[in-house]
């Protein structure tokens, strides 16, 4: 959590992410870089500069792909949540990776005078109606652009000034961004390159992204047809016993707005899945240092009422809990933000 939009403080974790993410991006790199100077089918050993163009090209798309993975893997597995912590971090990185890939390409047209050449491709019109032949430059620069306004609204100062549901908005757009890239490779790469390697990683790159969507939505679906109210409209969340430590349960209202109810030791507390800060999925976060801890960027809320902690003001909904049968229930009707709504175990249960 973060209050003024102070610099970022790394600790330990962030610091052991950051570095393992960077030495395998290098590693990716420089593996790409020493294995493909083996010489072709023609017996040509291929140029450094093409080589470097092609590795960071290559990284960028995989990273891209990576990123799109964490977050339904995250809904499938609580081991991949720890993935989502930084996940902004991969992104920049991304950003990063893919910006050198473009420089790249623009110094090779510098350096051999053939500038000209490049905006010719991609200006003329006739181009874009070809399939062999289609300037998939044109799509690399708008997946770039897309990439850029992400990675330069990833700072919490651009969600407060644009709200959350523009700022999500805006970082939803990393799907239009992929769909883009995948054809630069399709109507770029693959025309000019014959080995099957590229189609195969493509396929194998794209498919996974889409497949891990549609396992996690089935998912979430089935969260949401699967509970069912009593009688009396109060929701069945399981015995104590049924509930980890530390972790939560997620239940869905008949209306479709999710409840995160939390076990602390002998403590239960529900509140709102969604958190205030960017709407993200607070009951797929744990309870660290006493506080409900949302996994996507550290917000952190009382289990007692969903408030956080001093000086931090946000608060999210709670809702009434009770002990029936043995059996932890949760009503339904949200009750103001901030309101006290945590119950204890009885020592009988």
């Amino acid at each position: 959590m973060s209050a003024g939009f102070q610099a970022v403080q790394w600790n330990r974790a962030k610091i052991h992410y950051d570095v393992i993410l960077i030495a395998c991006v290098a590693a990716f790199i420089a593996s790409y870089m020493l294995l493909g100077r083996a010489p072709g089918a023609d017996g040509k050993i291929p140029e450094w500069e093409d080589l470097r163009i092609q590795a960071f090209g290559a990284c960028a798309f995989l990273m891209m792909s990576l990123i799109l993975c964490i977050g339904p893997l995250a809904r499938l597995s609580p081991r991949f949540l720890p993935l989502l912590y930084n996940r902004r971090h991969f992104g920049v990185l991304a950003f990063c990776i893919a910006a050198l890939h473009g420089y790249f390409v623009l110094d090779w047209f510098i350096v051999r005078n053939e500038l000209p050449n490049f905006w010719t491709e991609l200006v003329n019109s006739e181009h874009y109606g070809k399939f062999i032949g289609f300037p998939m430059k044109a799509l690399g620069i708008a997946t770039l652009l897309i990439f850029f306004v992400m990675a330069a609204t990833s700072h919490d100062y651009w969600l407060n000034v644009l709200s959350p549901p523009i700022w999500k908005a805006i970082h939803m757009a990393i799907y239009a961004a992929y769909a883009l890239i995948v054809m630069h490779v399709a109507l770029g790469v693959m025309q000019y390159n014959f080995s099957p390697v590229v189609p195969v990683a493509l396929a194998l790159c794209a498919g996974t992204v889409a497949a891990l969507h549609v396992a996690a939505g089935l998912k979430e679906r089935a969260l949401d047809a699967g509970t069912q109210p009593e009688a009396d409209g109060w929701i069945a969340v399981g015995s104590p016993e049924s509930m980890t430590d530390k972790r939560a349960k997620i239940v869905a209202t008949p209306g479709g707005e999710r409840i995160a109810v939390f076990r602390d030791g002998e403590k239960i507390g529900a509140v709102s899945n969604l958190c205030a800060h960017q709407n993200g999925p607070v009951g797929e976060g744990e309870i660290i240092d006493g506080c409900i801890t949302c996994p996507w960027h550290g917000w952190q809320y009382r289990i007692e009422d969903g408030c956080s902690p001093p000086p931090f003001k946000e608060e999210l909904p709670t809702y009434r809990l009770r002990i029936k049968d043995g059996v932890v229930q949760v009503h339904p009707e949200a009750l103001p933000p901030g309101t006290p709504a945590a119950i204890s175990i009885p020592a009988s249960t």
